[in-house]
């Protein structure tokens, strides 16, 4: 058990503890100079084109 607070999705807020423990695995996270940011499944799926634009070109 660990003393870190719950994940929150940075777009509309849902909290990653009241998942399912299937649910919750689909979450995102984003670490950068500003910390760590999460997405829950539902925004990861809206905003996934944004997501595919911050990968670095080595990737493709």
């Amino acid at each position: 058990m660990t003393d870190e607070p719950a994940a929150t999705c940075s777009l509309c807020g849902k909290s990653r503890a009241d998942a399912s423990p299937v649910e919750a695995l689909a979450w995102s996270s984003e670490t950068d100079a500003r910390g760590t940011r999460w997405l829950c499944p539902a925004c990861a799926r809206t905003h996934v084109r944004d997501i595919e634009g911050k990968l670095p070109a080595e990737y493709w």
